[in-house]
C-alpha cells in the first residue's frame, strides 16, 4: 500500500450550498425547540401514550449509526485489514458526529434540557439510562483518543491498535446499552426481549456502514477527490452482509415472540394489523431496507456498481427508520400489559391501541439531529487532515483483485 497523504478540504461553492442547506435544518431545529417550549409538548404529536415520538426515532438512528459508523475504523485497527486504514480518521469522525446529532435531539426533546445537569451529577445506577450517559460520554472520549493517536506523528502501530480495540469494545457496550432500554421494559409486549441488545449491535453495523458509504460516496466527488470503484464493492458486499445479519435477528425475534403465548396479540399487531406499523415492517423495514438491498449487493461483484451500492445505501437507511419507527412508536402504540391475564377497561385507554401522529415540529428537529452530524463532520474535514488525497484501488491495496 502506497504512502496516505491527508490534507485539510478546501471549500468549494458545492461545499457551501450544503452547509448552509444543512444550517438551514439546525435553523429550523432550533426554531421547533423554541415554540415546544415555549407552548409545551401539546403541539406535537406525543401524548401521555406515546412519550417517546419521532425525535427519539431520529436520535435512536443517530446514535445506533454512529457506533456502525466506525466498523471501518475498526477493521482495520481491529482486524488488521490495512486497505481500510486510510479511511479510518474520517470512520472515527463521522462516528463522533452521529452522537452528536443523536444526542442533541434526545436532548432537546425532553422538555426541560437544563435537567440534563441532574442527570450528569446524580446517578441512579439501578437505571439502564444511567448506564447510558456513561457510555455516551466514554464514547467521545474514546474515540477522540483514537483519532489523535491516528494523526499524531510518530504514534507506533500498537498504541493505535489497544485504542482501536478499546474504541471497538466500548461502542458494543454502547450499543447494548441502547438496546437494552427496549429489551428491559418488561411491561411493553414489544420491548421486552433479550435479543433486543444483540439486534440493536447487529442494526448499528449495517445502519452505520450505510450512512459511511453515502457520506464518503458524496464527500469526494465534491471535493475533487478519487474514490475507487473496487473499494465501494467491498463496503457494499460488507454491507450486505450486515442487513442479511439484521433480517435474521428480526426474524429471530418474532419467532421467539410467536413462540410465547403473552406476545401473540403484539404479534398480531404489528404483523397482521391494519395499523401503519404492519407496511411499515413488510414493505419499509423487510422490502425495502432488507431483501432488496441485500440482492443488490451479495449477487455476483462484477455485476455490482458503485450507483447500486449507493442506492442500496439509501434503501438501508430508509429501512432502518422504518424500522426503529415500528420498534419505538409501534412497542408505545400496543397497550400496556398491566395486570396479565385478566382485561381491563376502563376510561383511560387502557386495552385501547393508542394514536400518534407526528407533526412537523418534530420532523424538523429530527433532521436538524441529522443536519447537525454532516455540519460537524463537515467542519472536521475543513479544519483537520482527516480525508486522504485519494483512495484509488491502485493506492490503497494493489494486490487486491478488480471485481
Amino acid at each position: 500500500m502506497a504512502r496516505t497523504v491527508y490534507q485539510e478540504v478546501t471549500p468549494t461553492p458545492a461545499i457551501w450550498m450544503i452547509a448552509i442547506l444543512m444550517g438551514a435544518f439546525v435553523a429550523a431545529a432550533g426554531v421547533s425547540v423554541l415554540y415546544i417550549e415555549h407552548n409545551g409538548h401539546i403541539v406535537t404529536g406525543m401524548n401521555n401514550q406515546i412519550v417517546w415520538g419521532l425525535p427519539h426515532v431520529f436520535a435512536i438512528f443517530l446514535i445506533v449509526a454512529a457506533s456502525g459508523a466506525l466498523n471501518v475504523a475498526s477493521i482495520a485497527s481491529v482486524f488488521g485489514k490495512i486497505e481500510n486504514k486510510p479511511m479510518a480518521r474520517y470512520s472515527g469522525l463521522l462516528s463522533i458526529a452521529l452522537l452528536l446529532g443523536g444526542l442533541a435531539v434526545l436532548v432537546l426533546d425532553l422538555g426541560r434540557p437544563d435537567r440534563l445537569i441532574i442527570a450528569m451529577t446524580q446517578y441512579n445506577f439501578k437505571s439502564i439510562f444511567a448506564w447510558n450517559m456513561l457510555l455516551y460520554n466514554g464514547f467521545f472520549v474514546i474515540v477522540g483518543t483514537y483519532i489523535y493517536v491516528q494523526m499524531a506523528r510518530g504514534m507506533s502501530e500498537k498504541v493505535i491498535k489497544i485504542v482501536g480495540t478499546a474504541a471497538f469494545v466500548w461502542r458494543l457496550a454502547l450499543t447494548t446499552g441502547t438496546g437494552s432500554i427496549f429489551g428491559w421494559l418488561v411491561a411493553r409486549s414489544g420491548y421486552d426481549a433479550a435479543i433486543m441488545a444483540p439486534m440493536f449491535i447487529v442494526m448499528s453495523f449495517s445502519f452505520g456502514l450505510a450512512f459511511f458509504i453515502l457520506v464518503l460516496g458524496s464527500t469526494f466527488p465534491l471535493t475533487g477527490r478519487f474514490l475507487g470503484d473496487n473499494l465501494i464493492k467491498r463496503l457494499g458486499r460488507l454491507l450486505g452482509v450486515f442487513a442479511a445479519a439484521v433480517l435474521y435477528f428480526t426474524a429471530i425475534r418474532h419467532l421467539s415472540n410467536l413462540y410465547a403465548t403473552e406476545h401473540h396479540d403484539f404479534e398480531r399487531f404489528i404483523l397482521m394489523g391494519d395499523t401503519i406499523f404492519t407496511p411499515l415492517f413488510w414493505i419499509g423495514q423487510v422490502l425495502i431496507g432488507g431483501l432488496i438491498p441485500v440482492a443488490m449487493l451479495l449477487r455476483k461483484a462484477e455485476k455490482t456498481t458503485k450507483m447500486q451500492v449507493m442506492i442500496a445505501s439509501i434503501l438501508i437507511v430508509i429501512g432502518g427508520f422504518a424500522q426503529l419507527y415500528g420498534i419505538v412508536i409501534g412497542g408505545q402504540a400496543f397497550p400496556l400489559e398491566i395486570f396479565p391475564g385478566y382485561d381491563v377497561t376502563s376510561a383511560f385507554y387502557d386495552g385501547t391501541i393508542n394514536s400518534y401522529t407526528p407533526t412537523i415540529y418534530e420532523l424538523a428537529l429530527g433532521l436538524g439531529g441529522v443536519a447537525l452530524a454532516v455540519l460537524v463532520a463537515g467542519v472536521g474535514v475543513v479544519a483537520l487532515r482527516i480525508l486522504p488525497m485519494t483512495l484509488c484501488d491502485e493506492e490503497i491495496d494493489p494486490t487486491a483483485p478488480d471485481f
